[in-house]
């Protein structure tokens, strides 16, 4: 009787280019990366929100209308990610909306009429530290809508992106993904500490004991609502460091922007003229506790 012939044990190096080749006819290779350091690390965020203010710039100057949603689990990482782009942006004309939930009267009206009252006009930038994909997540899993209000979101969000795009809206969907150990990790960080604390809510826990809900509803999102005009941008959070520039990275290379032609400032000379200033004494000051060198 013919034995079962032994596998054919392939050299790494064979084995490493067919996992390459695997991941990128699945859309997972993404290159090497480049490792640097903590200093170098600030050096190029810095950089990075210094083309971010350069891009802001160019919005205002061509009056385009630009929209960034930030989904993800819990602990992702949404709210640093956006508080680094924004970090020296002006607020005036880069918004971040991060709604509560619905009131009664918001129930009521049709599902997306809540998000654009917060679209932007020309020349303005909007975040979104969640958005109107809430049904297709926290919404479905626990709950919070019917199932006839969650297949009714599936089929109308694709078309309600699209509007926004035929309208000229930049339409940029990011999914923050962070993987089963680092969301423990990070949940445990938050419990421990009372400074963080308060980034804890039931809701929260919830969403740690339904993990698997919640990685099936995002797929789910995935299969109907990654449409060419808008499609997911998935980004790994389990390095925050390594998030931050990887996605503003991307984020600047979406949008084609220039640099704004600005006219010369000049200082104009201060203005003399004879007053008496009442004295400090008669102000109440802050007391000076500190003083750095």
């Amino acid at each position: 009787m013919i034995g079962k012939p032994e596998a054919i044990k392939l050299p790494v190096m064979v084995v490493a280019k067919k996992e390459k080749r695997r991941k990128r006819q699945n859309g997972e290779w993404t290159g090497k990366a480049e490792v640097i350091s903590k200093k170098a690390y600030d050096q190029e965020l810095r950089r990075l929100q210094d083309e971010l203010v350069r891009l802001e710039e160019w919005v205002k100057y061509r009056g385009l209308r630009v929209v960034a949603l930030f989904e993800g689990r819990d602990t992702a990482g949404k709210g640093g990610v956006i508080k680094r782009i924004t970090a020296l942006l002006n607020p005036r004309f880069a918004r971040v909306v991060a709604l509560p939930a619905p009131t009664e009267r918001e129930r009521s009206q049709w599902y997306f009429q809540r998000y654009v009252a917060h679209l932007p006009s020309a020349g303005e930038i909007v975040f979104f530290d969640r958005s109107w994909y809430n049904r297709a997540g926290v919404e479905h899993v626990m709950g919070f809508c019917t199932d006839e209000e969650y297949d009714e979101f599936m089929r109308t969000c694709p078309q309600f992106e699209r509007m926004l795009v035929r309208s000229g809206i930049v339409l940029v969907k990011y999914w923050l993904s962070v993987s089963d150990e680092e969301q423990e990790k990070r949940f445990l960080g938050r419990i421990n500490d009372p400074s963080k604390r308060w980034k804890l809510s039931p809701m929260d826990l919830q969403a740690r004991a339904r993990w698997v809900d919640y990685s099936e509803a995002k797929d789910q999102m995935f299969a109907y609502t990654d449409i060419p005009e808008a499609p997911w941008y998935v980004a790994e959070t389990d390095n925050k460091r390594s998030a931050h520039l990887n996605l503003i990275n991307h984020f600047l290379s979406l949008i084609p922007y220039e640099q704004v032609p600005h006219d010369d400032i000049k200082l104009p000379a201060r203005q003399k003229r004879s007053y008496l200033r009442p004295p400090k004494s008669s102000q109440r000051m802050v007391p000076t506790k500190y003083q750095v060198e």
